[in-house]
C-alpha cells in the first residue's frame, strides 16, 4: 500500500494562563502528523518555537513541501536532509518513529537503546504578578517536590524565597528565559544558591552570552535558547555546564539523541524539556530523558486536558500507559 501523510491542526487550552518572562499561552496549538503504510498509523505533534517564527501554519506549510518525499518513502534520516530544525520536523520524525515501532514490533525505547522506566519531571510554576501567589501554587500542588520556577527581573530573589518559605522540602530549578542582564546575573545568582536553587536556565537572550565565557557560576547554567541544535553545540560548551534539549527546538527525537550523546562527550549534563503540548509530544522526550539529570515534560499538567490513553502523570512521576499509545 502506498504511504499517506495526513495532517491537523488543534488547539490545547491550558488550565490557567501560563506566563514566562516574554511569553503568554492561554491555549497550546498543535501539529499533529499521520503517516500510514500498509494499515499501521504513525503519529507525531509539534508545537514549534514561537521565538523562532514557528506557528502551526507555517509547520503546515513545511510538511506539505515535503509531501512527496514522505509518501514515496523518505525514512528518518532522509528527514533531517528535508527539513530544518523545528517543530515541523518533530511532528514527522515522532510519527516515523511511531511508524517504525509497529512495523518491527519493536519500541522506540528499545531501538534508542534505553529502558522505558518512569521518569521524574519537573512541575512548572509560571510567572505571578506577586511572589505569594508562586509560594501558593507550590504549596498546592503538595504531590510534586520538584519544580522548575520562570523569572523575569521583578523580585526574582523574593518568588524563590515565597517558594522556599511555602515549600521547604522542594527542589527547585529556575528558567528565567533570557530575561536578566549580566549585571543581573552576577546580583542574583548568590542569594538564589543560598536558597538552594539546582540550575539556572538561559539567564542571558541568545546571541547576548559571550559574557559567560570567562563567569564562574555558583550554580550550575543551562542552555536552552542559546543551543538549538548540534550546529550550535560548540559554543554552549564554553559558556554552560548542561544542556536543555527540546525536540520541538532540534526538529525530533533522531537529532536530539545525537545531540545527547554529542553533548555528553563534551562534558555537558543533560536536561529534556518541552514546549508545550499533549502526551503525543512528551512520549519522544520521554525517551530522551532515560539520559537525561533533569526532566520537564510537564505540559500536560498545564492544559485542561490530555489525549485519551496517554502518559500516566502521578506524584511527578511519568510513566508508559499500559496500553498502546506511541512508539510501542
Amino acid at each position: 500500500m502506498k504511504r499517506q501523510l495526513r495532517i491537523r491542526l488543534e488547539s490545547w487550552p491550558t488550565k490557567q494562563p501560563f506566563r514566562i518572562s516574554r511569553h503568554t499561552w492561554n491555549e497550546f496549538p498543535c501539529l499533529v502528523c499521520e503517516v500510514e503504510e500498509d494499515g499501521l498509523v504513525g503519529r507525531g505533534e509539534g508545537m514549534g518555537v514561537y521565538y523562532l517564527g514557528d506557528t502551526v501554519e507555517s509547520m503546515a506549510v513545511q510538511i506539505e513541501s515535503v509531501k512527496d518525499d514522505v509518501v514515496a518513502g523518505a525514512d528518518r534520516l532522509q528527514l533531517m536532509q528535508l527539513l530544518p530544525p523545528g517543530g515541523a520536523r518533530f511532528a514527522l520524525d515522532s510519527a516515523l518513529w511511531d511508524l517504525e515501532a509497529q512495523q518491527s514490533g519493536t519500541s522506540v525505547w528499545q531501538a534508542a537503546g534505553v529502558r522505558p522506566d518512569p521518569v521524574e519531571t519537573v512541575f512548572t510554576i509560571g510567572l505571578e504578578d506577586e511572589p505569594e501567589t508562586m509560594g501558593a501554587k507550590a504549596l498546592a500542588a503538595s504531590d510534586i517536590t520538584l519544580f522548575k520556577v520562570k523569572l523575569g527581573n521583578d523580585r526574582p530573589v523574593e518568588r524563590i524565597a515565597a517558594i522556599r518559605n511555602a515549600r521547604p522540602d522542594s527542589r527547585l530549578i529556575v528558567d528565567v528565559n533570557e530575561g536578566w542582564t549580566p549585571e543581573e546575573l552576577v546580583e542574583y545568582v548568590s542569594p538564589l544558591q543560598d536558597l538552594g536553587v539546582l540550575m539556572l536556565e538561559q539567564p542571558l537572550p541568545r546571541g547576548q552570552d559571550a559574557t559567560l565565557d570567562n563567569f564562574q557560576s555558583s550554580i550550575p547554567l543551562c542552555a536552552d535558547e542559546s543551543c538549538q541544535h548540534l550546529g550550535e553545540l560548540d559554543a554552549a560548551v564554553q559558556r554552560y555546564q548542561m544542556l536543555n534539549i527540546k525536540l520541538d527546538k532540534c526538529g525530533g527525537l533522531t537529532h536530539g539523541l545525537e545531540l545527547a550523546s554529542a553533548a555528553r562527550k563534551r562534558g555537558l549534563s543533560l536536561m529534556v524539556g518541552c514546549m508545550g503540548g499533549t502526551s503525543l509530544s512528551m512520549a519522544p522526550s520521554h525517551v530522551l530523558a532515560q539520559q537525561c539529570e533533569f526532566v520537564d515534560i510537564d505540559g500536560p499538567l498545564l492544559a485542561r486536558e490530555d489525549r485519551d490513553g496517554g502518559l500516566i502523570y502521578e506524584r511527578g512521576m511519568v510513566s508508559l500507559p499500559r496500553s498502546r499509545f506511541w512508539g510501542t
